[in-house]
């Protein structure tokens, strides 16, 4: 598989997926929506990990979209097309794959930290809010770029910037395209935690990532379809999805680790994947 864009490890449960174009800011493109998608759907399948942690090599988490390689690829190849009709069929091809592979980190059964640091311009955003927990360092700024390019953001932020923080804070990130900074994203709830040091922001995001995958990992995956569920389609449904969800999956062989662990007073050993 290709790492053009990013470095993957895994060590114990926990993988971690690095935005690795430290010299380019971690601009993003067309490739690297593609790859991210590539790495995802790896993941997902692979059974040893439980956890995916996603953080950035270099000063900056990202600077946001290539606009030097949406000018080229995108807006130059749609324009070549001739007519308009044939314009808005490049552009909406492009936005469907990449909103495909940005909210398959929302739907997939794996929980996703992110941990961020300095910058996290536009493009940045969308992924930080499909992630299931944010945390970043002191020094982060948020900011929803496109406005200031004329852009209606649409990626997935506007989708899902109000269900991770305080709605006005959130509108006012997106009318008027300004920075916030660390402490403003951690009062609204953008973030968890906030860190002095990158340091310190991947040793608290480690640790994180360990405790989760500590538990068995069809109950965290399984809380996670249900949180998704009950964020979609309201309590009421949601509250009859878990009692189907809990019928079907509430037998498992961690569900007798955990009682027998309790028992003779050790750590449990949970193996059950969905």
């Amino acid at each position: 598989m290709s790492e053009r864009y990013f470095r993957v490890s895994t060590e114990g449960f926990v993988a971690e997926l690095v935005l690795n174009r430290p010299r380019k800011l971690n601009v993003v493109d067309f490739g690297f929506f593609e790859e991210l998608g590539e790495h995802l759907k790896r993941l997902e399948m692979d059974e040893s990990v439980r956890v995916v942690l996603i953080w950035a090599e270099g000063k900056l988490f990202t600077a946001g979209l290539d606009l030097n390689h949406a000018q080229k690829e995108i807006f130059g190849s749609a324009k070549s097309e001739g007519d308009r009709a044939q314009f808005s069929r490049v552009i909406y091809h492009w936005l469907n794959q990449v909103q495909s592979n940005i909210s398959f980190m929302q739907t997939m059964n794996k929980p996703v930290i992110m941990a961020i640091h300095n910058a996290c311009i536009g493009a940045g955003v969308d992924l930080a809010t499909a992630a299931d927990i944010r945390l970043c360092t002191d020094d982060a700024t948020f900011s929803v770029a496109e406005t200031k390019l004329a852009i209606v953001a649409d990626l997935g932020t506007l989708q899902r910037i109000e269900g991770v923080s305080n709605r006005g804070l959130a509108r006012e990130m997106v009318f008027t395209g300004e920075s916030i900074d660390a402490s403003t994203a951690l009062r609204a709830g953008l973030v968890n935690r906030t860190f002095k040091t990158k340091d310190e922001l991947l040793s608290g995001a480690r640790d994180l990532a360990r405790k989760i995958a500590a538990n068995s990992p069809i109950v965290v995956q399984g809380s996670k379809k249900v949180l998704n569920f009950t964020h979609k389609h309201g309590s009421e449904a949601s509250l009859e999805f878990v009692k189907a969800w809990n019928t079907g999956f509430l037998q498992t062989e961690d569900l007798g680790e955990a009682i027998g662990s309790f028992i003779q007073r050790r750590k449990p050993i949970f193996k059950s994947n969905l």
